[in-house]
């Protein structure tokens, strides 16, 4: 069930069910507690004749190079952040990077959660105090800012993340394990992934992080915050979370988009806070087959309402939740479902919480489109402030 996400008994939406032994498995923030231990030393090779086999990949020298230049571009704004807590201690590190030549520096609200007082340290060695001038939980973004950036240093270019594919090539800058800016490279896994937030709903459970992208590039714990970059050099995440059973990468990384990003953190530096958009509504990201011919539905494309909140936007619109009982429990028929919003289909709840953060704002007026008793309605819904 969701609250414009899944409440916090429901598993998370990023659980892999059909996968054997991932029991134990779970979403795990990438900052680091300190002190780091020392990492054992290999013992040294003896001087022998190694013969290299052949890669199953070659990587060609235009990709090395190309490496290397987004490498040199985006390392000098990717930043290692070290969190102190009230008796002067290090209390835990992670990444972050510069988003503007004011000085502003996006990372997770995770890492600073708490902080007593926030060190940034640059790659060129320089050493800054930071202000923590805004967090939001719900999509885990923070902004630290710094009196003055380094010479030399300049802000990263954020892509445009609608236009981002399966498949695609990317890199991590980050400091896991508190080794600074190291550089892993993977592929863009996923899309419109959602992920369970620390922002509570009323009434239970909590809202979503929407618009995550999944990638298996190497994301390991003091990563955090850190940039997910294209191959034109262009920012199209924020480090976020691992799915694992060891607290390690296992090829499962989650970056929050960064059209999520181009929407709160310029309220965060102004405001301190983001507003989101609300539609005071409840849904199940995923049905099953037997509970879509339980309800009726005419497919499995489109976000069906469990229920409204009293007196909310989405219950000042008309829109319907499910009153009449099923031979599954908790399952409700009768409720509205929709399929698009101002014209653009949504076929499940992440797109529609997608569209909704990174295309609209409170206040505005949208058009839903539902279907209810077989018959498609459009519905004017306007749109309210997350409590």
């Amino acid at each position: 069930m969701a609250c414009e996400l899944a409440p916090a008994s429901d598993p998370p939406p990023t659980q892999v069910q059909a996968i054997p032994d991932l029991a134990s498995a779970e979403v795990v923030p990438t900052d680091i507690p300190t002190p780091i231990p020392t990492a054992e030393l290999p013992t040294a090779v003896p001087p022998t004749l190694i013969v290299e086999e052949p890669s199953a990949e070659p990587v060609s020298r235009a990709n090395e190079e190309l490496f290397v230049e987004i490498y040199n571009q985006i390392n000098p704004a990717v930043v290692a952040i070290l969190i102190h807590d009230s008796f002067g201690q290090s209390s835990g590190q992670a990444t972050g990077f510069v988003f503007d030549g004011q000085g502003h520096i996006v990372t997770n609200q995770h890492v600073v959660l708490d902080a007593a007082s926030i060190e940034v340290t640059f790659p060129s060695g320089e050493k800054m105090w930071a202000d923590l001038l805004g967090s939001d939980e719900a999509a885990d973004l923070a902004v630290v800012k710094v009196p003055a950036l380094p010479a030399g240093v300049s802000q990263v270019t954020l892509a445009d993340s609608d236009l981002v594919s399966v498949g695609q090539r990317v890199v991590a800058i980050g400091n896991p394990f508190g080794f600074e800016s190291t550089i892993t490279t993977g592929i863009v896994s996923g899309l419109g992934r959602v992920l369970q937030s620390e922002a509570l709903a009323p009434g239970g459970g909590s809202f979503s992080a929407p618009d995550v992208i999944q990638t298996d590039a190497a994301i390991n714990p003091g990563n955090s915050g850190g940039p997910l970059i294209n191959l034109q050099g262009h920012v199209i995440g924020v480090n976020k979370a691992i799915f694992s059973e060891t607290g390690v990468n296992s090829g499962v990384g989650f970056a929050i988009a960064s059209n999520t990003v181009r929407r709160v953190i310029p309220s965060l530096i102004i405001n301190g806070s983001y507003t989101y958009p609300f539609l005071g509504l409840s849904s199940r990201s995923d049905l099953t087959l037997r509970e879509i011919e339980t309800l009726g539905l005419p497919s499995a494309t489109g976000v069906y309402i469990l229920s409204v909140v009293a007196g909310g936007p989405a219950d000042q619109a008309g829109i319907r939740g499910g009153t009449i009982p099923t031979n599954i429990n908790d399952l409700l028929s009768g409720g509205d479902f929709i399929t698009a919003i101002d014209g653009n289909p949504v076929r499940s709840f992440s797109e529609m919480l997608s569209y909704l953060v990174n295309h609209t704002e409170v206040g505005q007026t949208v058009a839903v489109t539902v279907i209810r008793n077989g018959t498609s309605e459009e519905l004017g819904l306007t749109l309210g402030a997350r409590p």
